[in-house]
């Protein structure tokens, strides 16, 4: 589990790192489970990835991949199914996620509970530095072509899948939240219902002066390999520059960080800006009214809160229909009870569970 975050690297990380989590939350509020439940099948697979390969930093173009297919899909062989696509946060990959979120009891309990059967998919986006950011970069590989062309094309080929937008959802938590935002906004021709829970990373934030030891560990880096032996938030700057500032010239990281001999530099500070779904959300409101339906949540005692309600705020000035809720709890303690009871029912309602004629 990924150690606290030290307060100066909430400052000096600034655009994304400051409304990152402190931490992972090391347990997190188990389901009520559903009496007369039937068991859901999980399938773990590997998928390979075009839009992968070839990572500066060397990240694996074949990714792990969690399936879980809703009671009867082994019996009832001429029925589809819509799929809802799940994306992890940062320092965690997908099966570590799915224990946080408890991802078997919550999806068996939510089609007990009366949600149609669908098909909930975790890939696994966890990079040398921890985390992707769901984003295109040379030097981490395409994340944003993975989940969205690449992951949907091979679930599509080898399960009973509705393959039409209407019928596909995207959702994420934290890094996962920011991908559904950054993702949903390009690719409304893929998914059909979007859901981002307690998303950080969504504004650009002033960028301040990096502590020297942490410059230091950086500039001393011979491999993107040595990552481990760094802090959780020197990782976590890495993983953002890697994802938004790559450097296809500059060995061994591949990557400018926004901070150089003690000062911002402002062009790979606006690239990071750039990357920031607040500044770009005016850019993608025709695809965004596209959408069936539009959800955020986030807790109540979560450092995220604020950044979510712009979001929520942006959304209502264009005249898109969403939700916004503020529910009791923090960034992660609540997030599985979430998932059961406001997520998988919200696709429910909002995917299309049949094809169309």
């Amino acid at each position: 589990m990924a150690a606290p975050l030290p307060a100066r690297w909430l400052a000096a990380a600034g655009l994304c790192l400051s409304a990152l989590p402190v931490a992972a939350q090391m347990t997190t509020e188990l389901p009520a489970a559903v009496p007369g439940a039937k068991p859901v099948t999980v399938e773990r697979i590997r998928i390979h990835s075009a839009a992968l390969e070839g990572s500066l930093e060397g990240d694996p173009a074949t990714r792990d991949v969690i399936v879980i297919l809703p009671p009867g899909y082994a019996a009832e062989r001429t029925r589809r199914y819509p799929v809802v696509y799940a994306l992890h946060g940062y320092s965690v990959g997908a099966e570590q996620w799915s224990k946080e979120i408890h991802a078997i009891e919550a999806t068996t309990g939510a089609f007990a509970r009366g949600v149609p059967g669908m098909i909930v998919v975790l890939p696994d986006s966890k990079t040398m530095h921890n985390g992707s950011m769901y984003s295109s970069s040379v030097t981490t590989g395409d994340y944003e072509r993975f989940i969205s062309h690449d992951l949907v094309a091979a679930i599509d080929a080898r399960y009973r899948t509705l393959p039409v937008r209407e019928s596909r959802g995207l959702v994420g938590h934290s890094m996962g939240g920011y991908g559904a935002s950054r993702i949903g906004m390009k690719h409304a021709d893929v998914f059909g219902a979007l859901y981002m829970m307690s998303p950080c990373c969504l504004s650009p934030r002033a960028m301040t002066r990096l502590d020297p030891k942490d410059a230091d560990a950086l500039a001393a880096l011979k491999s993107p390999a040595d990552s481990p032996s760094l802090s959780w938030g020197q990782r976590a700057m890495l993983a953002s520059a890697a994802a938004w500032s790559p450097n296809p010239k500059k060995p061994p990281l591949y990557l400018d960080l926004p901070v150089e001999n003690g000062q911002v530099r402002e062009d790979i500070a606006a690239k990071w800006a750039a990357n920031s779904p607040l500044a770009f959300v005016d850019q993608y409101t025709s695809n965004l009214r596209r959408y069936r339906a539009i959800a955020i949540d986030v807790g109540s005692q979560d450092g995220l809160k604020a950044d979510a309600g712009k979001l929520h705020e942006a959304l209502d000035r264009y005249g898109i229909a969403n939700s916004f809720q503020i529910y009791e709890g923090d960034h992660t303690n609540r997030i599985a009870v979430r998932f059961q009871d406001q997520v998988m029912p919200f696709f429910g309602r909002n995917l299309v569970a049949q094809a169309r004629p």
